[in-house]
């Protein structure tokens, strides 16, 4: 008997490239796709996938639940730009943690085998690196905040209602079907639209942070076990690179690869150091880190050559402008902050 699996955010990275994995291995599942296409692209999605445009805050998740009854959800939507939630906060909340709170109140109403939500590591803040899966929860931002509450409220569902959940914790993903034309997330995205367009790679502070930057493909499988296997039934695991490395030394690949130049903008709030343990994905998802950050970094800067142009994502308008960073002025982010320092 087919299973019938639900992802949201199905026209992103995570989305798009697990529905691949799926349509490609396991035969015996029919994919059913969600994506409002905010933050992500029609092209990005395979076309045997039942592909449904909709917010996730209407009344056509709980029609799409009652049709197609799915026996695994992967919640993957998201819009995952850390720094930039504290002046987005309303826009951060609803897309994030309503959102979510939609899907398991259907995930509960339809008896869903397992609910697997992908998190952050924003859920642990400062802290003291590596983030180990037992490490308290302290997000220093909104964008944080939301994905712990998210977190909980799918715990309390398992404890009150008996959802079954795995909660993955992913860290600096990057790869093939990236959005690369967003202003505000995904480092090495950024940084290849800009080498793309002829402007230099722009790194905040000394570039010094420290991040375990994670190629998709090798999170694709652990994804499938995430959702399947008995051992990761109510687990919280983090999934992605085990090797850590500064954000300055991502920026020279991406520099060596591409040919651009980088300059250093003035910091912004954000976790210096933040990379996890990865044990628990190997013994659980049988994770395997089999790409390092060159060869990873080459494979999206191939894709991306061959991408089409595409306007820019800048918000118009923040909710919030107090304390914005004069480098995401509207304004500067249409002109290049850089031309006014240099």
């Amino acid at each position: 008997m087919k299973q019938t699996i639900l992802i949201t955010g199905v026209a992103g990275l995570l989305g798009s490239r697990f529905a691949d994995w799926l349509i490609k291995n396991k035969p015996d599942v029919d994919v059913i796709g969600v994506d409002d296409l905010s933050g992500g692209y029609m092209e990005n999605v395979h076309p045997k996938v039942k592909f449904y445009k909709i917010d996730l805050g209407t009344n056509s998740v709980a029609n799409l639940f009652e049709q197609y009854k799915p026996d695994i959800v992967y919640h993957f939507a998201a819009y995952a730009a850390e720094a930039l939630s504290p002046f987005i906060r309303n826009y951060n909340y609803t897309n994030n943690l309503l959102a979510t709170s939609a899907l398991v109140t259907q995930a509960i109403k339809h008896n869903v085998k397992r609910f697997v939500f992908t998190s952050s590591m924003g859920v642990y803040g400062f802290g003291n690196p590596p983030f180990d899966e037992t490490s308290p929860r302290a997000p220093i931002d909104p964008y944080g905040i939301a994905k712990a509450a998210c977190e909980q409220d799918i715990e309390v569902a398992g404890v009150q209602h008996g959802l079954d959940w795995c909660i993955i914790r992913p860290h600096n993903v990057y790869g093939a079907k990236q959005n690369i034309w967003d202003s505000y997330r995904n480092f090495i995205g950024i940084a290849m639209y800009k080498c793309l367009v002829g402007d230099p790679i722009l790194v905040y502070g000394d570039g010094l942070q420290t991040r375990a930057f994670s190629e998709m493909t090798d999170s694709l499988a652990p994804l499938w076990v995430a959702g399947t296997d008995p051992r990761a039934s109510k687990q919280i695991i983090n999934l992605g690179g085990i090797n850590k490395s500064t954000v300055l030394e991502a920026a020279n690949i991406v520099k060596e690869l591409a040919g651009g130049t980088i300059i250093h903008l003035p910091p912004r709030h954000e976790v210096k150091h933040a990379y996890p343990t990865w044990q628990k994905s190997v013994d659980v998802l049988g994770f395997e880190h089999k790409t390092d950050l060159y060869d990873g970094i080459k494979n999206m800067w191939e894709w991306a050559q061959k991408q089409p142009t595409r306007e820019r994502f800048i918000w118009s308008e923040y909710e919030l402008d107090k304390g914005i960073y004069e480098y995401w002025r509207p304004e500067a982010l249409k002109d290049g902050f850089y031309k006014k320092e240099n």
